[in-house]
């Protein structure tokens, strides 16, 4: 049995997660890619700090230069995160012909086309599985399994964090700080979740499913976000009234050739495979032309099943029999981006008003005038100095709705347009 030998740059959750299963599951993993995986050295910022894990001493070092001078380590493996010094090391590897395998979404969604080309001239792989929804084989799965279908769209649960709050806010009553302050507690938000809660998370994620999915280049700043802080428990209630769950999902569609890329709140029917995907679990909702719709799920992050993917991918590029990068941007297709305004969604719209006769009629008026057109349209009883109105509309451009919201605002008897969401039938 070869012997292949490995670095590993961090030592944080997801590096305790690969040492922790190449030791317990080194045998298996020997039997079935028919190499014994061996860790050369670990990349770390302090060799002194205790991080619960038994690591020989000798095998850590703080100069990247141990690893990219020793000639015997094949594959560098990356679960670090960040983008500086990171590029730096990665694109180092690559120039020295050592396979990469990284879990790192930033860095994969902002410069992915360079690290590809720098891959693909030489002849060396790039796997990055654990990049997106932990250890779900969803970047394997477009890859690989669906390589026979068009792709038509993908609708995802792709941060665990979020989906951990809305599930709190659906099933427990909690509103947002309680539920976020719960999360943080339990170590699936961050001290500081903005990148969580205002959906950058999602949206890398997003951009590589895209290219992937629909063999395009995707420039981060072209995937429009939103993130749930704006979402009110009585938002959450008035959706499971009509039927509907409230989650934040990345979305990437194929229309007409251009190409939908959103990271949104939306509400779903509660009889959606993807409604019921509830606390830190994640799930990718795929259509495709030939094989119709399927869902893969499980959980999306955390040191064991974040670690079993990039395990995962150490054992595909040793099991590989392939030359070169398993990364090509020869066939990948210039395919635009709509802009939001040109995207037809159904919408969920919350405002308060003064209770009067002639309001509702002068705000229907001011829907059509823009060619909005109304399925429903629900006043909730008043509490306080001002009555709430519930309205759902049929599927309508998004930059008819901006439009006739924003000249709604302007009216003297309305209070706040308090929430928009869009609904995803």
């Amino acid at each position: 049995m070869k012997k292949v030998r490995i670095a590993l740059l961090g030592l944080g959750n997801v590096g305790k997660g690969v040492w922790n299963i190449l030791q317990k599951n080194g045998g298996e993993i020997a039997q079935r890619s028919g190499y014994d995986i061996e860790i050369a050295k670990i990349l770390v910022r302090d060799v002194n700090k205790d991080r619960g894990v038994k690591v020989p001493k000798e095998l850590l070092t703080n100069d990247f230069d141990d690893i990219i001078s020793d000639d015997s380590i094949e594959i560098v493996v990356e679960v670090m995160g960040g983008i500086d010094p990171t590029m730096e090391y990665i694109l180092r590897s690559v120039r020295k012909k050592k396979n990469v395998v990284t879990a790192n979404k930033m860095l994969i969604a902002t410069h992915g086309k360079e690290i590809f080309r720098e891959v693909e001239e030489n002849g060396v792989s790039i796997n990055f599985e654990a990049s997106v929804a932990g250890g779900i084989p969803v970047i394997n799965g477009i890859n690989e399994n669906l390589a026979a279908n068009k792709i038509e769209e993908i609708k995802g649960i792709i941060n665990g964090t979020t989906n951990y709050i809305l599930t709190k806010m659906t099933q427990d009553g909690m509103d947002f700080d309680a539920a976020l302050q719960e999360a943080q507690e339990k170590g699936y938000a961050e001290a500081d979740p903005t990148s969580d809660v205002e959906g950058f998370d999602a949206a890398y994620k997003l951009a590589i499913l895209a290219a992937l999915a629909f063999e395009t280049e995707v420039d981060i700043n072209n995937v429009y976000k939103e993130g749930i802080t704006n979402i009110k428990a009585m938002d959450i209630e008035y959706a499971k009234e009509m039927g509907y769950v409230v989650k934040l999902l990345a979305i990437a569609k194929d229309v007409d050739g251009k190409l939908e890329l959103r990271v949104h709140p939306t509400m779903i029917p509660s009889i959606h495979p993807l409604a019921n995907v509830n606390d830190a679990f994640n799930a990718v909702f795929i259509k495709g032309n030939a094989v119709g719709e399927l869902m893969l799920y499980g959980r999306g992050a955390g040191e064991l099943p974040t670690g079993s993917a990039v395990v995962g991918d150490i054992i595909s590029v040793l099991r590989s029999e392939r030359e070169g990068s398993n990364i090509s941007l020869s066939h990948y297709t210039d395919k635009k981006v709509s802009r939001m305004e040109a995207v037809e969604a159904e919408y969920y719209i919350r405002m308060t008003l003064v209770d009067k006769p002639g309001v509702l009629g002068r705000i229907a008026t001011k829907l059509g005038e823009n060619n909005v057109s109304i399925y429903s349209f629900i006043q909730k009883p008043v509490k306080g100095d001002f009555a709430t109105v519930v309205l759902v509309t049929h599927k309508n451009l998004e930059g008819n709705v901006k439009k006739a919201l924003k000249e709604i605002c302007e009216m003297d008897a309305i209070n706040k347009v308090e929430n928009v969401i869009r609904i995803e039938q």
